[in-house]
This record gives structure tokens, sequence and C-alpha cells, in this order.
């Protein structure tokens, strides 16, 4: 297939700026044996007793600092991951891209642009990175929203249930945006087990398909950690016959990367899985996911799971209904298709 065969028209009204007031109001486009219009808190009567609901609990760094290169010019820093060394792999925005050996000032704090790796920049720190970007970073919220960051974002981008311990992201899981306290504890009351799987989203996340045919596209590696304890957890499922719900894209591609050998013992490290139609799912049976950008990889995830026909059709009364999109957009329940 072609990346063009990804595309559709997304009105800009309908990319959502903030989030509503309330996480689970949300509306939920459902696609199961029929297509169904309800709020994300309605979410509830589609687990049974025994199904698996796999999370995300990765935290956003604040990954974005605003600087200067030692020209003058105003610059740009989004943290794509921490590299040994004291040095970090960066995305950088500014007129004109730095000068490998150049130094970048980040709020009084000059750093090094040493290299280049593809479309990122390596930058050299005198000290750990990550204590520079939580001390004077800012919410990394995506290139689509047209807006500064608020205080709101620190506790709208990011999941209830994150776990800061972890190795963070810098981009939220934006399909469990939708969960609040007591809806997690509504669907725990109903008999199903809850799993939790750590997937760093980089800044790559957001990086366009830029080759026609898709098979030929590089896609961007993530670290994830998925531990032998969910491995259990899932295949106790499938014998039961119950279902396993994955919030969100990441949880869906760390899940059938630790399955992707049929392996029992978890996993931990880098997955480069490009899962685009033709994948055949191992692991999960339904997928919570957001509205995503055209010809994204992220849309062909979803193409892969319901079938192509099926994305397109669901986008289109997606638009039509005035979903809202994105990040801090609406919500859909995925029912997986058999090939």
């Amino acid at each position: 297939m072609k990346t063009s065969d990804f595309n559709y028209h997304l009105p800009k009204k309908l990319i959502a700026n903030y989030p509503l007031d309330n996480r689970s109001s949300s509306r939920l486009l459902v696609s199961s044996t029929k297509i169904e219009h309800l709020l994300f808190k309605d979410i509830i009567k589609f687990f049974k007793e025994g199904d698996l609901l796999v999370i995300n609990n990765t935290s956003v760094i604040p990954a974005r600092i605003f600087g200067n290169k030692d020209s003058g010019g105003s610059i740009e820093v989004m943290l794509e991951r921490v590299l040994d060394g004291n040095k970090a792999l960066v995305q950088i925005r500014s007129g004109r891209s730095p000068k490998i050996g150049s130094n970048i000032i980040l709020n009084s704090i000059t750093v090094k642009c040493i290299g280049r790796q593809d479309s990122f920049f390596i930058l050299q720190f005198d000290r750990p990175p990550l204590e520079i970007f939580n001390a004077i970073g800012h919410v990394p919220l995506p290139p689509y929203i047209k807006r500064p960051d608020e205080d709101l974002d620190k506790d709208r981008y990011a999941t209830v249930y994150e776990d800061k311990t972890l190795q963070g992201s810098v981009a939220a899981p934006t399909a469990g945006l939708h969960f609040d306290d007591n809806l997690l504890e509504t669907i725990k009351n109903k008999g199903v087990k809850i799993a939790t799987v750590n997937l760093s989203v980089g800044a790559g996340t957001f990086q366009p398909v830029k080759v026609e045919n898709i098979e030929e596209h590089d896609i961007h590696s993530e670290y994830l950690e998925v531990t032998p304890k969910v491995v259990d957890m899932v295949m106790q499922t499938k014998a039961k016959g119950r279902k396993v719900f994955a919030v969100g894209t990441t949880a869906t591609r760390a899940l059938e990367t630790a399955f992707i050998d049929e392996s029992t013992k978890g996993f931990s490290g880098y997955t480069k899985l490009f899962i685009y139609p033709g994948y055949k799912f191992k692991v999960v049976d339904k997928l919570i996911t957001n509205f995503h950008l055209p010809q994204s990889s992220l849309l062909m995830l979803v193409s892969a799971f319901i079938g192509y026909e099926k994305m397109m059709q669901l986008y289109k009364i997606a638009v039509e209904r005035e979903y809202r999109f994105l990040s801090y957009g609406d919500a859909m329940l995925l029912e997986k298709h058999e090939i």
C-alpha cells in the first residue's frame, strides 16, 4: 500500500487544542458488531470479568526548551532520548540548523551541538541532560497544538497512572488521558485485571511517513519493558477465552513486540516494530485509541487492526460528526478484524 492511501481531510477546527474539563467525558466511537456513539465513561459496558486491560504507565518529561544559538537566533530543542556521556538526541527547530561544533544557550546553560543522526541532532551537556530538562523544560505539547503550554497541561497531558520513577517519554500515551481514578476503579470492580507496560514515547512518533511505499518507511525506535508477569497475565487471559484490551498504540506496540517470537520471557529493549496492513496481531483483541493524523504510522497501525476500508469509513464518520481529533481529542474502541 502507498502512503497516499492513508490520507483523509482533517478540518483544522476538529483538532483539540485543550482537554475537556472531565477526562472521561470525551466522546467514544465504538466499532464492533455495530457502530455506536457514546461517552468514554460508557466503555465499562464492553468489559467482562476476566478481561485484561493493558496500560502504558510512562510519565512525560518536560522535554521542550527554548533558547538561542551562539549567533543569536532563537531555537527550540525537543528531547528525543538521553544518550550515554551526558549527551542527548534532540529535534531542533530554528530558522537555520545549528552548525556542528557550535554552542546553544538554553536559559544561560551552554551546550554544544556535536553531531547529527538522520533528522536529529546530538547535544553535549555538562551534566545529566534530564536534570536540565526537569529544571527548565516545558510540557512537550505536540506540534499540531498551536499554543504555548500552560499550567493545566502539567496535569492533563499525563495519565492518572503515570509512574515518574520509570524512564519517561517526550509525548503522552494519549489514549490513556481519558481514564480517571473513578473509571479505573469501576473497571477493576467488574473483575477486569489491569497490567502495566512501560514504553518511552519518542518525538519520532510525530514524524510523518515520507516515502510513498510504506514498507520502505524507517520507523522510529522506542524503548519498552514488558515483564514476564504481564506475559503470564496475557496468556492466562487468552487461555480463559477472555479479551486483551490495549490502551493506545504504545501499549499495542509493546505487547506485540514482546510476543513477536512467541516468547514467554517478556521484553526489555528498543523496538522498531512497524505495524501496517497485513500484520497479524498476536495479542491485542480490543484497541482503545485516539484519532490520528493523516498518512501517519499510527493510522497505519489502526488500519492493520480493523481493516483499511473500515478505518476509512470510521474516520469519515468521525469528521462528519465532528469528533475532536488528536492528543486532547475523543477516543475509539475498536475490535480486531481477522485476516
